[in-house]
């Protein structure tokens, strides 16, 4: 589905064309055409193809999809694929993609398996135009940029997570097997979030550092500020791997604590009644020769001795934390 196509010149926007026309306008070396496609048909795909002769292999990754966030050189135009990301209400995430095609005087986004827009980035660059004179160089930045900045967000919910999780470890009723599923469950999502913005890093790097594409030669200081954004992100995701790693080792020392506290309430248990049981026992052998046997004292003292000694065990457990 074709959202925007228009054209622009010296910073400014001209008009919006219907895609039969962008050839003509590539041809006027002072302007360059935006056209933005979300789900396309592979019939409007084909058309753009046309229409701005794609690299047929970088056409092919775009019709297919589910490619690695890259920046690829095609002779004087580059390819880049970037991966959308939000939460859905039930806080999953859900992958999208965008593939921009960026030439002298083109930029073609392809936005597949994703609601998120890119209209205000389009009137961020419509209300800069001393920036949107360097042409498509700047709005492949404007577009990494959004993408890049629409992670924290999600980075931020993930930390959340984890705070609330670890709220819950120490509390006294929770469940230590549904804290250990969702930090797993938190783990696979910081994984998503790690393999959308790693790759990055190597991306962007082409984009500010040693030999960098003509349509980005006079942007290098804007580029890098994307990649300090990237790299903010993947040492946040490490920091946060770290913190649920940590987090499942201490829900693991809980269990075990509340195993070895339960182990020590049974065995003082067992201990009250093994008292009594061995007196108990004592005095049921019946023997002839046991003088306590004619004793009229001899059944009260028993129970008596019985209930001190379960009594001063008693007091000795709960001093020790057993009981």
């Amino acid at each position: 589905m074709l959202i925007n196509c228009a054209v622009y010149r010296d910073g400014h926007k001209l008009t919006d064309i219907p895609p039969a026309d962008i050839s003509d306008y590539l041809e006027q070396p002072d302007c360059f055409v935006w056209v933005a496609l979300k789900d396309p048909t592979p019939e409007e795909l084909k058309a753009m193809e046309e229409e701005f002769s794609l690299h047929e292999l970088a056409a092919e990754d775009a019709r297919h999809g589910h490619q690695r966030p890259k920046v690829e050189e095609y002779g004087d135009m580059l390819f880049s694929v970037l991966h959308l990301l939000e939460l859905d209400p039930e806080g999953q995430i859900k992958v999208g993609e965008v593939d921009v095609f960026v030439g002298r005087n083109y930029v073609l986004s392809v936005r597949t398996r994703s609601s998120i827009h890119f209209l205000d980035v389009r009137a961020r660059c419509e209300r800069e135009p001393h920036l949107l004179r360097h042409g498509a160089g700047f709005v492949l930045y404007a577009l990494m940029d959004a993408v890049v900045d629409r992670y924290f967000p999600v980075i931020d919910r993930l930390g959340q997570e984890l705070e609330n999780i670890e709220e819950r470890i120490f509390r006294p009723n929770s469940s230590a097997r549904t804290n250990i599923e969702e930090l797993y469950l938190l783990k696979r999502k910081l994984m998503t979030v790690q393999h959308s913005a790693t790759p990055l890093l190597e991306a962007v790097g082409k984009l500010y550092g040693g030999r960098v594409p003509e349509v980005c030669a006079t942007l290098q200081d804007y580029y890098r500020d994307v990649y300090d954004h990237v790299e903010r992100i993947t040492k946040t995701i490490e920091v946060l791997r770290d913190m649920v790693n940590t987090a499942i080792q201490v829900n693991l020392s809980v269990i075990s604590l509340d195993d070895s506290a339960v182990t020590k309430r049974l065995a003082a248990y067992a201990a009250l009644f093994a008292m009594p049981t061995l007196i108990a026992g004592i005095y049921g052998m019946n023997f002839e020769g046991m003088p306590e046997l004619k004793w009229t004292l001899g059944y009260p003292l028993a129970l008596c001795t019985m209930v001190v000694l379960d009594l001063i065990l008693w007091i000795r457990f709960r001093q020790a934390g057993w009981l």
